[in-house]
C-alpha cells in the first residue's frame, strides 16, 4: 500500500518535520491541527471558537485534498488547554459534525505554544 503525504494548498507552515496529512490506502491521517494561519501568525488569539472553527476548517481543506471529506471522518482526537472552554469547541463542533458524529476523545493538555487553545487529529476513512 503506497502511503502519500498531502499539503493542502495554503495551509499553515508545520511547526516540526511533520506532513499535514497522510493518504495510506483508504485511510486518511491528519496530523494535529492548530489554530496557525497560512502567514504562520495565530488564529483568534483568546478566542476558542474561532480557534476551533479555524482548526475543523484546516482538516476539511487538508480531508478535501486527499479526496475524503468531513463525512468520512471516523476519528477525532480534541486535546484543548482548559476545559472550561470544552462547551465552546462543543458548540463549533457541532456545526461541523451535525449528523452520525464520529468517535472521539477530548483531554485538557498543555499545547505547543500558550496562545494555542486547542488542536484536533483526524482520521477519516474513505471506504472500500
Amino acid at each position: 500500500m503506497a502511503i502519500h503525504p498531502i499539503v493542502p494548498a495554503g495551509s499553515a507552515p508545520p511547526l516540526a518535520p511533520y506532513s499535514p496529512a497522510v493518504r495510506a490506502g483508504n485511510t486518511v491521517y491528519v496530523s494535529g491541527t492548530l489554530p496557525i494561519a497560512a502567514d504562520g501568525s495565530t488564529v483568534g488569539p483568546g478566542d476558542v471558537r474561532a480557534q476551533t472553527r479555524h482548526v475543523l476548517q484546516a482538516i476539511a481543506s487538508a480531508l478535501a485534498a486527499a479526496g475524503a471529506s468531513l463525512a468520512d471522518v471516523a476519528f477525532n482526537q480534541i486535546f484543548v488547554k482548559d476545559l472550561a472552554d470544552y462547551a465552546a469547541v462543543n458548540e463549533v463542533y457541532r456545526e461541523f459534525f451535525p449528523e452520525r458524529p464520529p468517535a472521539r476523545y477530548c483531554i485538557r493538555a498543555d499545547l505547543v505554544k500558550p496562545e494555542y487553545l486547542v488542536e484536533i487529529a483526524t482520521t477519516a476513512y474513505l471506504g472500500d
